[in-house]
């Protein structure tokens, strides 16, 4: 299939058509506090072949008590959008509900390597997959979308709000004392207050939680050929 992109005639209207999508499944949001807190935590990642021609996600369920993958699903598919900032849940959406689709094994809640409520749109793609596929859904991005916020505290689990036109959208958390905070936000059928806890919870002794920082290493080897 042909990439789209900005010279395809109906391009404004696919783009506006997008706009509206995204409209719609933010109306459908669900925010309510996840408890207790899920003792299997899924997490999602993707990747692009050096062509850009393909797209690669894995997702997996991540076990808090033994801090192990328990199960693991991979999918490849052909790419047909280009990156457009604010659109990526439609260049990486597909892939991603296939690998998550895979999965068996059962999971309280999924850890996006990526935004959810902090979106301009507020519904970036923890948000967007999480209302499609009716799951409780939390964005963990290592960047700032958008948004702006004071230096969180130095230690473990201190939090600045990431306010948007005077906004809650997320928070600026600091998950290793005095690392550089990840951007925290609601994705569907959780609170912002769960979903600190909750990636929270998935940090060992590195910055990322678990179940994305996983899922970002075993994309990383399908990338390199290595699966």
């Amino acid at each position: 299939m042909a990439l789209r992109g900005k010279h395809d005639p109906d391009w404004a209207e696919l783009v506006a058509s997008w706009k509206a999508e995204q409209a719609e499944l933010r109306a459908k949001i669900q925010t309510t506090a996840l408890r207790p807190i899920p003792r299997f935590i899924a997490g999602a990642d993707i990747a692009f072949t050096e062509d850009k021609k393909h797209a690669m996600a894995v997702a997996l369920v991540w076990d808090r008590e033994s801090r192990e993958i328990v199960e693991m699903s991979r999918a490849v598919r052909e790419v047909e959008i280009p990156y457009i900032p604010g659109f990526l849940a439609f260049r990486e959406g597909p892939v991603l509900t296939e690998a998550i689709g895979k999965l068996k094994h059962e999971f309280g809640v999924i850890c996006f390597d990526g935004q959810g409520y902090a979106h301009p749109r507020r519904c970036g793609l923890a948000s967007f997959l999480g209302v499609k596929l009716n799951l409780p859904s939390i964005g963990v991005a290592k960047s700032r979308l958008i948004g702006e916020h004071k230096e969180p505290g130095l230690r473990a689990g201190a939090t600045a709000p990431l306010k948007d036109q005077g906004e809650l959208i997320g928070v600026a958390l600091r998950t290793i004392r005095a690392v550089r905070p990840i951007y925290v936000s609601i994705g569907n059928r959780v609170d912002l207050e769960s979903a600190i806890e909750i990636t929270m919870a998935c940090v060992t002794k590195y910055r990322v939680p678990e179940p994305t920082r996983r899922a970002d290493i075993e994309v990383g080897k399908m990338k390199r050929g290595e699966i």
